[in-house]
């Protein structure tokens, strides 16, 4: 599976000099040369081989110019000298961003086959793409690299197989890119299982000429019917793909009872005359029963559309065939790239399900910044790993959403007032509570009310990112206008207790230096952090006069405050009601461990492990603090140090155990010496147990000589 003679810029240009922007290309593929001069891949080639391939796998998906700059540049800053800076002023923001995204993405690494690797490595994949584009280039670096997976070690070819099985072939089925992922996937079957790839190989090469001459016979039989018909039409033949022989055979399909082996794919102008010549070919030839497939009325979740039937063909042969339009073939092997096009011609229906693609995958990137992993590993494998449904609107607009979605998730499908007001839901003419779950093809419409809100339970109910946010948004703003309310009012009575004028105390310049004090940004925000209880009136107050309340003030203002059992932050502290804490950066207490509050000057109480020697000295501004046990929704980082026999490639070991503990790594720093290396890892667990869990898992790996907490 060698790269057959180089590539040059040369053999590209006829197609690049199409594009408006050839002359910036241009500029960006003499920018990358430079970069990549006098150096060579692992292959032998010259490195900038590589980018040239890149772009010529994106040219065949029709991506914009913008694709194909970044697609050139997208190996100047991890293998050359270029920085992000360098990128912006030669090339422009947008395309640096690109780069940058591709850099990071680039630098990563599956450690291992276990499950939780797998997904850390997808949030990690779908959260820095953050534009298609990213995904459009990573997937043509990917073919490309497994085209030349042969040039690295026997060991890191797996590893890079099962990646791309497991990360990006989901990928590319999802934004619908059928020429990518069947040779992604037909490539990670011959690194991953080659005795299997080779047997499939060998039964298809066995009978390859038969096949061929059955196919053509076939192809005569139907080019002779449809031209008789007057249909203006093309048609092609072929034999199935490795891996799609292997899925079947790995289902539990006999070699026998695998149906599209053979496999025709007549293509046509218009919808109509796609069932015109099913109808045709059924008339010809028996279908088999039960294998007839409408995905043109009822597109795959990719956005694929076609029409599907399998017939006894000449001889008894069996034949799957399809039939679609040139536009629909165009989507089905390039995907959203190359909507592009049928967007300006006014293709209302492509357009508006590359939208609600492109809208998904923005929305689990925008969940991504607010959950917790477990969470959002949930929403990754639900809503861009998992199957669809297609429901549709009284008008018969299809919306898409991932299987298990209810009406109110297609409300905030449909625009965020709908699902803030929605009162009912009526599916296929049935009254159907708002947590039904909805099926394919189900028809819905929306029950509205303008005085409507929505309900927190809603929260419970929903299935998809785009709602959660759209709900927790709502409360999130009702919430703070409240809290602002709420502090204008304290402070205000606060200032007529202390017969105080408000515009004496809040002058221009106290308001000035609250602001900056404090870190705020406007006077909402200050009301905003009293009405939360983040500060009192009286701190706020003394502020103005350059007078800071000691710990004993702070504690007898807030006396009277009756704590309550279950509060949403995971620490208590005695007697106060709600206030800002954080955790210290210097001994990162997790739950568990025994603790102590100290009182800082502004940003709430700082909680440290009792024994930090920080706060050694400071006993008069402490104040005692306790872990929620009704809270057990958290997660806490902290760090350990693992020593290790002076072994090399470990890491991965080490990470994949950690993540065995249902615990997550955030960040790693490497010390060596003659004898021994030290990993100060940061990790993300639950409590103290799970800490030990971790621990005492590494303890028993065979390189590892000792295993210590973070001591503040």
């Amino acid at each position: 599976m060698k790269d057959k003679d180089n590539i040059t810029f040369a053999s590209l240009e006829d197609s690049l000099k199409k594009r408006t922007g050839y002359k910036e290309i241009k500029k960006a593929y003499e920018y990358a040369y430079n970069e990549h001069k006098d150096m060579q891949r692992l292959t032998g080639d010259p490195y900038i081989t590589h980018p040239l391939e890149v772009v010529k796998i994106l040219l065949d998906l029709n991506v914009d110019d913008t694709t194909i700059i970044a697609a050139f540049l997208h190996e100047v800053i991890n293998n050359g000298n270029s920085t992000y800076k360098d990128i912006e002023d030669n090339f422009g923001s947008e395309v640096a961003l690109i780069v940058q995204s591709i850099s990071k993405i680039n630098k990563l690494e599956l450690p291992d086959n276990n499950e939780s690797s797998i997904i850390y490595l997808r949030k990690i994949l779908v959260g820095l793409a953050e534009d298609v584009r990213v995904l459009y280039i990573k997937l043509a670096d990917r073919l490309h690299n497994m085209r030349t997976n042969w040039a690295i070690n026997p060991k890191k070819q797996k590893q890079k197989a099962q990646e791309t099985l497991d990360i990006l072939v989901p990928i590319a089925h999802r934004l619908g890119i059928n020429s990518l992922k069947s040779e992604l996937e037909n490539l990670s079957l011959y690194y991953l299982k080659p005795d299997v790839y080779n047997d499939i190989l060998e039964k298809l090469n066995d009978t390859v000429e038969e096949l061929n001459e059955y196919l053509e016979e076939m192809k005569e039989s139907i080019i002779e019917l449809l031209t008789e018909a007057g249909i203006k039409f093309k048609i092609k033949g072929r034999v199935k793909s490795v891996y799609s022989i292997y899925n079947k055979l790995n289902n539990g399909k006999k070699w026998d009872n695998i149906y599209d082996i053979l496999a025709l794919r007549v293509f046509v102008d218009t919808e109509a005359d796609c069932y015109a010549v099913i109808g045709l070919i059924h008339s010809r030839f028996r279908p088999m029963q039960k294998r007839f497939k409408d995905y043109i009325a009822s597109p795959k979740e990719n956005m694929y559309q076609s029409l599907h039937t399998t017939v006894f063909g000449n001889n008894g042969h069996v034949f799957e065939i399809q039939v679609r339009t040139y536009e629909m073939d165009e989507i089905a092997e390039k995907g959203i790239a190359s909507h592009w096009s049928y967007k300006e011609k006014g293709t209302k229906k492509i357009q508006s399900m590359m939208e609600q693609k492109l809208e998904m995958f923005r929305n689990t990137i925008e969940a991504g910044e607010n959950l917790e992993d477990e969470d959002f590993e949930s929403n990754v494998k639900s809503n861009l790993f998992s199957d669809l449904i297609y429901v549709y609107t009284p008008k018969g607009d299809v919306v898409e959403l991932p299987i298990g979605s209810t009406p109110l998730d297609f409300a905030y499908r449909i625009h965020s007032k709908v699902g803030d007001t929605t009162v009912g839901a009526i599916v296929n003419d049935q009254i159907v509570p708002l947590s039904y779950e909805l099926q394919n093809d189900d028809i819905v419409k929306i029950k509205t009310s303008q005085t409507a809100k929505p309900n927190k339970d809603w929260l419970n109910i929903v299935k998809t990112p785009q709602a959660k946010n759209k709900i927790k948004a709502y409360f999130s703003k009702k919430d703070k206008e409240e809290y602002i309310t709420k502090g204008k009012d304290i402070l205000e009575k606060e200032l007529r207790k202390r017969k105080l004028s408000f515009n004496d105390i809040l002058t221009n310049d106290t308001i000035t230096k609250i602001m900056k004090d404090l870190k705020l940004n406007d006077l909402d925000d200050l009301y905003l952090a009293i009405g939360s209880l983040r500060f009192t009136p009286s701190y706020i107050i003394n502020l103005t006069k350059d007078e800071k309340s000691e710990v004993n003030d702070i504690l007898l203002e807030r006396k009277n405050i009756n704590p309550k059992t279950n509060y949403k932050s995971d620490i208590l502290v005695e007697g106060i009601g709600n206030v800002m804490v954080n955790i210290a950066k210097c001994c990162l207490p997790v739950k568990g461990d025994e603790i102590i509050g100290y009182i800082t000057r502004s940003d709430g109480i700082s909680i440290h492990k009792k024994n930090c020697h920080n706060i050694e000295n400071k006993k008069n501004r402490l104040v005692n603090v306790s872990w929620n046990e009704f809270n057990n929704l958290n997660y806490y980082y902290t760090n350990i140090y693992i020593y290790t026999k002076n072994n090399t490639n470990i890491l991965a070991d080490v990470i994949a155990e950690i993540g065995k503990k249902d615990a997550y790594v955030k960040s790693c720093n490497t010390f060596e010496n003659d004898n021994e290396t030290i990993y100060e890892i940061n990790i993300k667990i639950k409590n103290k147990d799970n800490l030990e869990n971790v621990c005492n898992a590494l303890r028993k790996l065979s390189y590892v000589t000792d295993v210590k907490q973070m001591v503040g």
